[in-house]
C-alpha cells in the first residue's frame, strides 16, 4: 500500500539579503536574521506565508504581504545588531511596534531612564537564546518585584532557578585529519623542561 504525504507547494527563488537584513519578494520586503547579511538565500513562497532558508535552515518565516511595498520584521533577527548598537532599541523600525511579554516591557520601561539602560536590557533579551522567553519574562516580574530592575539581577535569579544549558562538544573542523589517538596528560614534562631550564641557567 502506498503512503501518499502531503504536497509541499510552494514557489522557490534566490535572494540576496540587503545590509538591513530583508529580502524582497512581490514588491515587499522580508526580514532574516542578520548573521545573513550579503549572502544569497532561498525564498519560498506558500499561499499565505513566506519562508526564508539558507543551507538548509530557515531564517525567517513570515505571513505573505500582499500589495506593494509593505516590510514585515521579526525584532529578533535582529538582536546580533543590538548587542554592537543598543540604542537602535529607540528608533529602529524593527523594534517600534515589538509586541514583548508584560514583565519583559516594563523592565525596559524601568531601565530607560538609565544611561545604560538600552545595553542592559540588550543583555536581558539575549538570555531568551539560553533560557526561553517564558523563563526570562518571569526572572523580569521577579526583578520588579524586589524593586531591583536591572540586568545583573535578572542573569541571577535566572542562572539560580534553572540549570545551565548542555553544551554540545566542539566538532572537529573538516580541514584537519582525524585524531587517531586522544593526547595524553604528563606533568612530568613540564618537570624535565623546569630541570632543563635550571641547567641552563646555572
Amino acid at each position: 500500500m502506498t503512503v501518499c504525504s502531503p504536497f509541499d507547494g510552494y514557489k522557490e527563488l534566490p535572494a540576496r539579503v540587503t545590509p538591513t537584513s530583508l529580502v524582497s519578494y512581490d514588491r515587499n520586503r522580508y526580514s532574516v536574521n542578520a548573521a545573513a547579511v550579503g549572502k544569497t538565500a532561498m525564498i519560498r513562497a506558500y499561499a499565505n506565508r513566506i519562508v526564508i532558508v539558507r543551507d538548509g535552515e530557515v531564517i525567517g518565516e513570515h505571513q505573505r504581504q500582499f500589495g506593494r511595498d509593505k516590510v514585515s520584521y521579526d525584532a529578533w533577527h535582529y538582536l546580533e545588531v543590538l548587542k554592537h548598537k543598543p540604542g537602535a532599541l529607540r528608533n529602529g523600525a524593527p523594534f517600534k511596534d515589538w509586541q514583548l511579554p508584560t514583565p519583559l516591557f516594563e523592565i525596559r520601561q524601568a531601565l530607560s531612564r538609565r544611561p545604560d539602560g538600552d545595553r542592559q536590557f540588550v543583555g536581558i533579551l539575549s538570555a531568551v537564546s539560553v533560557y526561553g522567553i517564558d523563563a526570562v519574562a518571569t526572572g523580569c516580574a521577579e526583578a520588579l518585584a524586589t524593586g531591583a530592575a536591572s540586568r545583573d539581577v535578572v542573569l541571577n535569579i535566572l542562572s539560580c532557578t534553572y540549570d545551565d544549558p548542555d553544551t554540545s562538544d566542539c566538532e572537529t573542523p573538516l580541514h584537519l585529519p582525524d585524531l587517531t589517538a586522544p593526547p595524553i596528560a604528563d606533568c612530568l614534562r613540564y618537570d624535565e623542561l623546569l630541570t632543563e631550564a635550571a641547567y641552563v641557567a646555572g
